[in-house]
């Protein structure tokens, strides 16, 4: 296949991306890593008047720490996520998550911006995203606003964002006590979109589980914030409300159908992954 007829920019700063973006609007999309972007202009599935690259765009690029803020820049690749000691010190969620991701040349070369800006229901950084109560920052030619990831994913390949604003950057909140964390997902190859997956943090030790948030990927338009599953864990000793949150899990997802894989049998995978996401974290709880 081959992508249709498209103008090309590549502005040298932020400030000339933000103006085309706001004189372009949607016969714009913006071009980071592209490994999303290339196959669906190939197939057709995407025929942008224009697209704008954001390859000289150096400030979207940098992994830093802001206060109490992660702040992981737009342009970060997957595999330099997954290789920071930063965020392997600060956020080993994001460490665990990396490797999942695609494989190792796609990891090269996509950007977290990207992901969420795509926002597939099958991504890993979105989970991530919605479990670690992350902010994902956005920019135009009006300012800069923050929206929160509980507020960012609407449907499928739908967000907040407008269509003059980039994704600049996401901000994961730092933790102020030992926070515990759990990343795993099936897939029917490594490296093919993930039949489910699950992010899960929380605080606390053995007697009692505190500020647990689980995010799934794959078992719905967006990714899916476990409350029910949630509510049950809080408060409770991990091997005895391992069952309760399984079976309330159950009853709060409800993915579409799908040929190769039916909705019931979604959900039957990710409650194992949550039953075994359980049972790895006991021994991983805080003093």
């Amino acid at each position: 296949m081959k992508a249709p007829a498209f103008d090309y920019l590549r502005p040298d700063t932020l400030e000339q991306c933000l103006e085309a973006l706001a004189t372009l609007g949607d016969d714009a999309q913006v071009l980071a890593g592209g490994q999303s972007l290339m196959p669906m202009l190939n197939f057709r599935l995407a025929a942008p008047a224009t697209l704008i690259d954001i390859g000289r765009l150096a400030e979207l690029k940098p992994i830093r720490i802001e206060g109490d803020r992660l702040v992981v820049g737009a342009r970060a690749t997957h595999a330099e996520i997954g290789a920071s000691a930063e965020v392997r010190r600060l956020l080993p969620l994001l460490s665990a998550a990396a490797p999942h991701i695609a494989h190792v040349a796609i990891r090269s070369r996509g950007t977290i911006g990207g992901s969420l800006a795509l926002a597939d229901p099958a991504s890993e950084w979105a989970a991530c995203a919605l479990s670690l109560d992350a902010e994902i920052e956005l920019a135009s030619t009006s300012g800069r606003r923050r929206v929160a990831a509980d507020d960012y994913f609407l449907g499928l390949y739908a967000t907040d964002r407008r269509a003059d604003e980039l994704v600049t950057a996401v901000r994961f909140p730092i933790a102020d006590a030992p926070l515990c964390s759990h990343f795993d997902e099936t897939s029917r190859r490594r490296g093919d979109f993930a039949i489910a997956g699950l992010a899960i943090v929380w605080r606390g030790d053995a007697a009692a589980l505190r500020d647990v948030r689980i995010a799934l990927l794959g078992v719905g338009d967006r990714p899916v914030l476990a409350r029910a599953a949630m509510a049950a864990l809080e408060g409770a000793v991990p091997s005895v409300g391992a069952e309760a949150a399984v079976a309330a899990l159950g009853c709060e997802l409800s993915p579409p159908e799908d040929p190769a894989y039916p909705a019931a049998y979604r959900v039957r995978v990710a409650q194992s992954l949550l039953r075994r996401a359980l049972a790895s974290l006991v021994g991983k709880a805080s003093p």
